[in-house]
This record gives structure tokens, sequence and C-alpha cells, in this order.
């Protein structure tokens, strides 16, 4: 009974992966139009992640952008 709470939990996150829920992935070019840049790893203190460039890239962009 105790890996139930483990299975859902499992569950809700293929879930939410399947609708589209997660972060975008897109082109270092796509990052750029919305106003990000692609950072290794992942983003600076204080910005925030809108996308995803690649596998190991997130698009990063301040919150404080329009």
């Amino acid at each position: 009974m105790q890996i139930l709470p483990a299975l859902c939990a499992l569950l809700l996150l293929m879930l939410q992966g399947a609708t589209g829920l997660s972060l975008g992935r897109g082109l270092p070019q796509a990052c750029e139009r919305r106003g990000g840049f692609c950072s290794h790893g992942s983003c600076p203190p204080g910005i925030g992640r809108v996308g995803i460039c690649s596998e190991q890239d997130f698009c990063c962009r301040s919150r404080w952008y329009p």
C-alpha cells in the first residue's frame, strides 16, 4: 500500500507532460523572439524559465520583461 502514493505521483507527472503542460520545446531563435536567451543547465538567479532550447539548455527570461 505504500507504493500507491508514488504510483499516483508518477501517473500525474506523465499526464502533465502528455497534455502539454510542461515547458515548451523550441529552437534558440524562438527563445530570442520571446525576449529570452538560452542558458546551459539552469537559469541564473532571478531569471525564470520560459521554455526549453534543447535537451540541456533552458530558455530564460527576466520576470520584468514585458
